[in-house]
């Protein structure tokens, strides 16, 4: 396995008057869940779709594996796993006959295909439930199978749009858990687009965001959190007013404070202790009920890049 797994470019497309992609240029590490985020719009299938070979670039290029995606589409397919906007599941087949059926197209023989699909049902729960129609499970179940089709001959890197839109919730929760195990166990590279910021601050080890087309941030979930700012207090009780608030603003440590129902969250200087406003407020007549402290979440990152592109 090489030590990048992609290499982009100035990677630009067109459709006619519409650029969906304008000059992206990223490298994505070997071996890491990679999330890449952006609104709806904002290129994110159009760039899987040109990873993948299924699009030609209407200027720049990508390496994925080493291949050049434009001139070698056929090697990095064949070494890629892909999780679209259509799963790929047969309905009227059984769970075992939709695996049985990709093994054979990717030329897997006859004892490494049928050891490699006992694996993954397994580790996915669903091996008792193999000879079942694969349309008659839930969503969760079809897309967890998805999934086992994407990862059956083993690939070294996996290309995954928005796995767990449209599931509910313990379903989604599912999804994450075997796709973090998989992706763990199997050595695999993840690049995964998505909408849901906790799934992307949970899994990724990097992180891209786009905004119509363009890379706007990179980085560790941690390192765009840092650029939203530095430690936060969140106090929920009983007895906030504008006094309180006034009294909190005028404070050094503070740099910022905003009140939501009986929720206050309070932005601070780094270094600041959070002691003496807690203090404060109880002499104020406030009844404070709990106190949490943490950074500005990926959500709000995310928010904050979308806003700056207005």
């Amino acid at each position: 396995m090489t030590e990048t797994a992609m290499r982009i470019q100035d990677l630009t497309r067109d459709f006619g008057t519409v650029q969906a992609l304008d000059g992206l240029s990223l490298e994505v590490p070997s071996g890491i869940i990679f999330g890449f985020l952006g609104p709806n719009g904002a290129g994110k299938t159009t760039t899987i779709n040109l990873l993948l070979g299924l699009l030609e670039p209407t200027a720049g290029w990508a390496e994925v594996l080493g291949f050049d995606t434009h001139t070698q589409a056929d090697e990095v397919r064949t070494r890629t796993g892909a999780l679209l906007e259509h799963s790929g599941i047969y309905e009227q087949l059984t769970a075992e006959d939709n695996l049985e059926f990709y093994g054979r197209v990717w030329r897997m023989a006859a004892i490494e295909r049928q050891g490699r699909i006992k694996e993954l049902l397994t580790h996915m729960g669903l091996w008792e439930r193999r000879r079942e129609r694969a349309g008659n499970w839930s969503k969760g179940m079809q897309q967890k199978l998805a999934l086992a089709r994407a990862l059956l001959h083993r690939p070294e890197l996996l290309l995954l749009d928005e796995p767990t839109a449209g599931l509910d919730v313990p379903s989604a929760a599912a999804v994450r858990d075997d796709l973090e195990a998989l992706a763990a166990r199997e050595g695999v590279t993840v690049f995964l687009t998505t909408h849901n910021m906790a799934e992307a601050e949970r899994l990724c080890s990097q992180v891209a965001v786009i905004r119509e087309g363009r890379l706007v941030a990179v980085g560790h979930p941690d390192e765009l959190r840092a650029r939203a700012g530095g430690p936060r207090v969140e106090i929920i009780g009983r007895g906030f007013n504008d006094d309180v608030l006034t009294l909190l603003r005028g404070r050094p440590e503070v740099v910022g404070a905003g009140l939501e129902n009986e929720h206050l969250a309070i932005d601070l200087r780094e270094g600041a202790d959070t002691a003496p406003l807690v203090g404060l407020m109880v002499g104020a007549g406030v009844r404070v009920e709990e106190v949490r402290r943490g950074k500005a979440s990926l959500e709000e990152v995310f928010l904050t890049l979308m806003e700056e592109g207005r």
